[in-house]
């Protein structure tokens, strides 16, 4: 069953997805009335949106199999020593969720997760689920996908974009309903040094994938 889920994403791009639905039919105060997306693939895209999403959200993707035990086992201690919350949800993951979950955080919802990030690196390459999620991830009320998240920020297409402009929306992806890029904030200015630097480190070699 989970096959006939995943296996289609190797060559369709998916119409709509759950996220995009619940936005629809239970929409945030902030939601707009006209939603922002249109897809794009990786080739199409600068180099550095791939690599600063890895850099901000889960630097270990190319490396695991969609569960990152060490970032959970992270979070945990972070969490229990009292610090900020973190999830320790890998790129596969946030993917599985936005397409076919729901926001409620449970247990059940966590394991059906992990099941779903699993299948999808089981039956797709790495660059194709990072394609995926690239495309699908909300950047802003209404704005999904990096095409649209930098079109509306920046006025251009997410092929001309540079370093800085590729570190500064992976920085929304956290909280994009709280987090603005104007103005900015002491904190999102602070994230954006932050994502920069671990890609500079990282390097874009990091995020070649084969597919």
């Amino acid at each position: 069953i989970l096959e006939l889920l995943v296996v289609p994403l190797r060559w369709f791009d998916p119409p709509i997805w759950s996220w995009r639905l619940h936005r629809a039919w239970s929409p945030p105060e902030s939601y707009p009335t006209q939603v922002e997306q249109q897809w794009q693939s990786l080739d199409q895209m600068s180099p550095y949106l791939p690599l600063a999403v890895v850099a901000a959200e889960d630097q270990r993707f190319p490396l695991h199999w969609g569960i990152d035990i060490q970032a959970l086992w992270m979070a945990y201690q972070n969490n229990q020593q009292g610090g900020r919350l973190r999830g320790g949800s890998t790129i596969s993951q946030q993917t599985a969720k936005n397409l076919w979950l729901w926001p409620q955080q449970s247990y059940w919802r966590k394991g059906v997760e992990a099941l779903l990030s699993f299948a999808l690196e089981l039956n797709l390459p790495k660059s194709r689920i990072i394609e995926l999620y690239l495309n699908i991830a909300e950047f802003g009320p209404g704005i999904y996908g990096v095409e649209a998240a930098s079109q509306h920020y920046f006025q251009r297409t997410a092929k001309q974009l540079s370093a800085y402009q590729a570190a500064s929306l992976a920085a929304l992806l956290p909280s994009p309903y709280r987090y603005r890029l104007s103005p900015k904030t002491a904190y999102i200015v602070q994230r954006i040094q932050w994502i920069e630097q671990q890609m500079r480190q990282l390097g874009l070699g990091y995020v070649q994938f084969g597919s």
